[in-house]
């Protein structure tokens, strides 16, 4: 044998070391975009998303069974700061829907909006969630599947949400102004112009729906890819201050979300021009 062909053997053999230890590495970044489906009841999916919804729920009900249970005419610290909060967002509430009354009505949904998205956004950092699971066999391998997932990873979820918001915003409209009234302000025959902004408004509230849920579902997901990929790469150095990081983005996520349905509640309420 020469020593070219021992070399070329050398080579290839490396080569195919390197090859072999890339397909290894790539494998154990595995990012799902779908929620795993974990089994069905009576037909329907029960996936790893809906089972941390469920227990989202759990820790919000319980949460606040118990702060009710400790409510006092004297309050204690910790009551204190829930009432200052919730003055705060109860005030700012009236400041852009103009209306004390108004506030009062959708105090209960902006808060429930918020905290649920945040506790949801929050809980995704919680040891377990995403890590404990089982192997199943597929046909690229055995592939994990966690039995817990964040939640507003699932475009399903997001868009729940999303469609909440919506049609809390259009019913708000048309019950505060009037089925025509509110309806004139996407079918304008007056004008050419008017016409053609109407159809424009008509466009952008459709849109919402995309927008709303694909903005928070693009976010949260985003962020768990790329700890998965820092973890992976930099596992000492960078994966703890990423999480501050996302768990700060989860809250502002929240509070946009939140946010916004306020905002277009305010913009439906609207007389139109």
């Amino acid at each position: 044998m020469t020593e070219y062909e021992t070399h070329s053997q050398d080579t290839t053999h490396v080569a195919d070391h390197a090859a072999d230890t890339a397909h290894a590495g790539t494998a154990s970044i595995h990012v799902e975009l779908a929620p795993e489906i974990l089994g069905t009841f009576m037909g329907v999916p029960i996936t790893n998303t809906l089972i941390t919804t469920w227990i989202v729920m759990f820790l919000l009900v319980v949460a606040a069974l118990g702060l009710r249970r400790k409510l006092a005419l004297i309050p204690g610290k910790m009551q204190t700061l829930f009432e200052a909060l919730f003055d705060f967002a109860l005030t700012h509430m009236t400041q852009i829907l103009e209306s004390e009354r108004l506030a009062r009505k959708f105090f209960p949904l902006i808060v429930t909006i918020f905290l649920f998205v945040a506790v949801a956004n929050s809980l995704h950092f919680v040891p377990g969630i995403g890590s404990i699971g089982f192997f199943q066999a597929t046909d690229h391998g055995n592939t994990f599947v966690p039995l817990l997932r964040s939640v507003n990873t699932d475009l399903n979820a997001t868009l729940a949400l999303t469609i909440i918001s919506f049609l809390t915003i259009e019913i708000t409209g048309i019950v505060t102004i009037g089925f025509f009234r509110y309806a004139g302000k996407f079918l304008n025959f007056k004008s050419l112009l008017g016409f053609v902004v109407g159809i424009i408004e008509l466009m952008s509230e459709m849109i919402r729906l995309v927008s709303f849920s694909f903005r928070l579902f693009g976010n949260i997901f985003a962020g768990e890819v790329l700890i998965a990929v820092i973890a992976f790469f930099v596992p000492l150095l960078l994966p703890v201050p990423l999480m501050g990081f996302e768990l700060f983005v989860g809250i502002v996520q929240a509070l946009i979300f939140a946010l916004l349905t306020l905002l277009f509640i305010r913009l439906a309420i609207v007389e139109p021009h």
